[in-house]
Parts: C-alpha cells; sequence; structure tokens
C-alpha cells in the first residue's frame, strides 16, 4: 500500500474511490475505512482522512476528483499558482473547474465548471491539484470581470508579481477562440506593455495623461538611491529647450500602505531632491475622482517647469477654472 500512502500525501490527504480501488484496495476495504470514519466523504466518491476542517487545497482536490478528469480555473487557478499568501477570493468561495468540451459533468455543492474545447492546451495535468495555465487563468479571469477596474487589476497584477508579461497574455487572449473583451484586453495589456503596472497607473494614463492632451511620460523608470540600490519611478516627464523634468508617483493602497512603505517613499522623494527633482504624489482621489482637476493642475505644473503644451479638455471636462481649457495640442516636449 506504499502507492496509496504516496498518492494521499501528494493530495493532501484526499482520495476518490476510483484512485484506492486502483491502488489496491477493495470495495469492501474502502467501505470499512468510511465506516470507522478513516475516511471522511466529501462529495460522492470522494473522502477525506480526518473529520476536521477541510483547508481550501483540499477543497481544491475534492472538487477535482468529484469531476475528474477536470483542473482548476480562473481565480482557483490563480490560488494554486501564486500559493496561500496571494488570496484574491475567500476561503470557502466555489472552487472554479474547467472540463472538456464535450463533456456533461453536474458539479457537487460549492464547485463550478466551464467547458473548453482545448482543455490540454490550457491545462497543466503535472501540477498538483491539476490547473489552466497561469496565463490562460489570468485572461480568463480578466474577461469574466464584473467590471473594467477589476479585469485591469487582474492584468496589472499578474505583471506587476513577474509571474507573467504583458507580451505573454496578449498571446495567450489572441490564441482564445471566444473573448468577449478581447479588443479591449489587447489595448489594456499594451499599455501595461509599455509600463503602467496597476490600476491607478492604467487609470493615471488613459484618464489624466491622454484624455487631456498633457506630454506622454516615462514609465517605471529605473533610478538609483544613494545606495546604490535599484529603484522605480512610475511617471517621468521632461523636455530639453528649456530642460525641465518632473516625478509623479503613484500611491494606491498595495505597495504603499504600511510605514515602512511610507518610509520608503519619502526617501526617494528626499533622494529625487537632492538630484534637484521634484516629485508629486497622487492617490486615488486626484486619478479617478477628480482627472480633470488634476489634469489642469499638473498642466500649470508642467508649465511652471517648462513645458510650452497647453492641456486639452476631455468629454468630461466641465467649465470650471479648476479644469483644462479648451486648446490645440500643445508641444513635442515629451519625457526625458
Amino acid at each position: 500500500m506504499q502507492h496509496l500512502a504516496t498518492l494521499l500525501d501528494d493530495q493532501d490527504g484526499v482520495i476518490s474511490r476510483r484512485q484506492a480501488i486502483k491502488c489496491g484496495l477493495t470495495p469492501t476495504a474502502v467501505a470499512k475505512r468510511i465506516r470507522r470514519r478513516d475516511w471522511v466523504p466529501i462529495h460522492d466518491g470522494v473522502y477525506v482522512i480526518h473529520n476536521g476542517p477541510l483547508t481550501w487545497r483540499q477543497r481544491a482536490w475534492a472538487a477535482v476528483l468529484a469531476c475528474w478528469p477536470a483542473a482548476l480555473s480562473g481565480e482557483s487557478a490563480r490560488r494554486a499558482h501564486e500559493g496561500p499568501g496571494r488570496r484574491f477570493v475567500r476561503d470557502d468561495a466555489p472552487i472554479e473547474l474547467v472540463v472538456a468540451h464535450d463533456r456533461k459533468v453536474q458539479p457537487p455543492a460549492g464547485v463550478t465548471v466551464t467547458r473548453v474545447r482545448r482543455i490540454d492546451q490550457v491545462v497543466q495535468w503535472n501540477l498538483s491539484p491539476p490547473r489552466m495555465r497561469y496565463d490562460d487563468a489570468i485572461i480568463t479571469i480578466a474577461d469574466a470581470a464584473k467590471d473594467e477596474l477589476a479585469a485591469i487589476a487582474a492584468l496589472t497584477d499578474a505583471c506587476a508579481g513577474r509571474r507573467t508579461t504583458a507580451v505573454r497574455l496578449l498571446a495567450c487572449a489572441a490564441s482564445i477562440p471566444r473573448l468577449r473583451r478581447r479588443a479591449w484586453l489587447a489595448a489594456v495589456l499594451s499599455d501595461v506593455a509599455e509600463g503602467t503596472c496597476s490600476v491607478l497607473e492604467h487609470a493615471y494614463l488613459t484618464r489624466v495623461e491622454r484624455a487631456h492632451g498633457l506630454p506622454p511620460g516615462l514609465r517605471q523608470v529605473v533610478a538609483l538611491n544613494p545606495q546604490g540600490r535599484r529603484m522605480y519611478r512610475d511617471v517621468v516627464y521632461g523636455g530639453s529647450r528649456p530642460r525641465w523634468r518632473q516625478i509623479v508617483e503613484l500611491d494606491g493602497l498595495l505597495g504603499h500602505d504600511s510605514p515602512a512603505d511610507r518610509d520608503r517613499d519619502l526617501e526617494r522623494d528626499l533622494d529625487a531632491a537632492l538630484d534637484r527633482e521634484d516629485t508629486v504624489r497622487l492617490g486615488y482621489g486626484q486619478v479617478m475622482g477628480r482627472p480633470c482637476s488634476t489634469a489642469a493642475k499638473l498642466g500649470r505644473l508642467f508649465q511652471l517647469r517648462g513645458w510650452k503644451g497647453v492641456p486639452t479638455r476631455c468629454p468630461d471636462c466641465v467649465p470650471n477654472s479648476q479644469e483644462p481649457r479648451t486648446s490645440q495640442r500643445g508641444s513635442s516636449d515629451q519625457a526625458g
């Protein structure tokens, strides 16, 4: 029974009746273990070797075995790939599975099933538990997101975590036959490929900078602190005639929410000041709550630094002193 012990260890203590019999147990032996409560039923024909609360991985394994052959998909696949420290869904959320398109599966309670035509291309069967490939899972999550902000969050978080790249996600999206947001996803991923690394940064690019004719900034610019350590500037603007430079840092909740994070940000601002570079920090309120007013103020700030252009109105701008006035597109100043 060495194979049985190894299988139980590999599957977090979860096993199916089919597997047990394949390992050499008789139906009578399986029934005896269930009767003695050595094995506790989770779903029909799927058991766990304890009678306590199930871990998330045990729930995932139980779902996969109950619908076998099946693999984790969507948010469940993302959690399996990224580990318990990156929880985007509650432990008791439904386990999401993917099965072959030609199968008709009645999932047990707490499990959802999606059918796909190219299952062997999108699933890594050798992983524990089997799951959809990371890139396919992220595209699936983004395409099914409740709104555009949630979709952007899925894409930017995946890229910022260095588990994939926007180029890989673009290729993955192109290979999926049916996507309801295909063109929009491609546009967002193109922006991410240019350096947009968060929901806030993407909103700043589209709602503030582009929408109001501000000069295009350079994104995720590498800089060195006085100790020689690498750091990244969110957006850097500048021009050469006259020479001017302005740093814009975008502080979303993630990455800036602890005293250590705040101390790091302030230290970066001080380092920038030593290099005679000014830093402006913007949050969700300025970018998503008041983008037009923010664009007007940045436009005036850039003009004070040396920008020769003038910000323009977007369709949402209202005529007051805090928002851009209508004008032709400004000079060709760019980040530099």
